[in-house]
């Protein structure tokens, strides 16, 4: 039997599969499940402290609504604030007991103080990591790139210090140049890397002429940025590589292996076809494993990485070059449109 274990931000996993952020985390009865499916870890779902202001701000506008009312009512309301973090860092807390597994948290804050709060008021709940989620949807013309990277690192590095579990960090991969920002943050300290943050963007309603806001999984080929730059990566900084979006099935995971992550995240696949099938992710990487004679992940992790190839187009503009070499093949013997078309079918394949 091959042996499926890997190691994740100085993390032991049985497994490379790692159930990503959402909302499906939240009842403990799913995270049994998902440990009973064979998850390696899980990751819970997001702190969000912009939901945290918006609350408060609701609730001071309630508050407000009433008070002062007449001269012997100051307020209809006890004197109540909001309880920030709290409830979050108790179903965290819940989460942890309910599971042996890794548990990993995940923040999303908004201000630099907040941000070193939060996380060592997450640590305190007994988690194995936290995963930094540095979701930013700039819309101001005047934000400087370099201040934005330089914040994040900051940000980072205080975090890092203020607790002892391992720091991940999740990005979007519209940055400059992505490489460059991974590699500062890993001589910053970051235990591992999350590629890449699924940004959830505004679609428009014809009909009503007004926006909303689907919420879309993943489709096939979402993949492919995070297996070029996990393949770009392997062996070049010390933290570990972890694959999200668009993991839906054993070959894809198998593809991120190759590529040179040491993990994979799941949600959409799980939303879509159920927590059972975790196991048929499982069943289908070793299969493939046995099949090739592999005995255990590190025999084939990063074999296909840019480390490991000759090749200098495969992570180099490799799709256009493709596309400009087969062209020129096929306009050459294959002068005929049609023609042209069967014939590229069966080259591809």
């Amino acid at each position: 039997m091959a042996d499926l274990k890997t190691t994740y931000c100085g993390l032991t996993l049985k497994n490379p599969i790692v159930v990503g952020a959402s909302n499906l985390v939240t009842e403990v009865d799913n995270l049994v499940k998902l440990e009973k499916a064979g998850a390696a870890a899980i990751v819970y779902k997001s702190l969000f402290e912009e939901q945290i202001q918006l609350e408060t701000l609701e609730m001071e506008n309630t508050h407000d609504d009433y008070s002062n009312w007449d001269a012997e009512h100051d307020s209809f309301f006890p004197k109540l604030k909001h309880g920030g973090p709290a409830e979050h860092l108790l179903r965290l807390r819940q989460a942890r007991n309910a599971i042996s597994i890794p548990l990993i948290g995940s923040l999303n804050a908004v201000y630099h103080d907040t941000w070193v709060e939060y996380a060592q008021k997450m640590a305190d709940t007994g988690i194995d990591a936290l995963e930094l989620n540095f979701y930013a949807s700039e819309n101001d013309f005047e934000a400087d790139p370099a201040s934005i990277e330089k914040n994040q690192l900051e940000i980072l590095k205080d975090v890092r210090k203020a607790i002892r579990i391992p720091v991940i960090v999740k990005l979007s991969p519209y940055y400059t140049n992505t490489l460059s920002l991974v590699s500062r943050m890993d001589k910053a300290g970051a235990a591992g890397f999350v590629l890449f943050n699924r940004l959830f963007q505004p679609d428009i309603d014809i009909e009503g002429q007004k926006h909303h806001f689907p919420y879309n999984f993943s489709n096939e080929n979402d993949n492919r940025l995070a297996l070029r730059y996990a393949g770009l990566l392997y062996s070049k900084i010390h933290g570990s590589i972890i694959a999200n979006t668009g993991i839906l099935n054993g070959h894809d995971v198998i593809k991120m292996l190759l590529a040179g992550a040491d993990a994979v995240q799941v949600v959409s696949v799980i939303y879509k076809k159920g927590i059972g099938y975790i196991e048929q992710l499982l069943a289908d990487l070793e299969k493939w494993m046995e099949k090739k004679g592999y005995g255990s992940i590190n025999e084939f992790k990063g074999k296909l990485s840019k480390e490991n190839l000759t090749d200098p187009f495969a992570y180099k503009r490799a799709q256009y070059v493709d596309i400009l070499m087969r062209s020129e093949i096929f306009m050459q013997y294959h002068p005929k449109r049609g023609e042209l078309h069967d014939k590229h079918e069966d080259y591809s394949e």
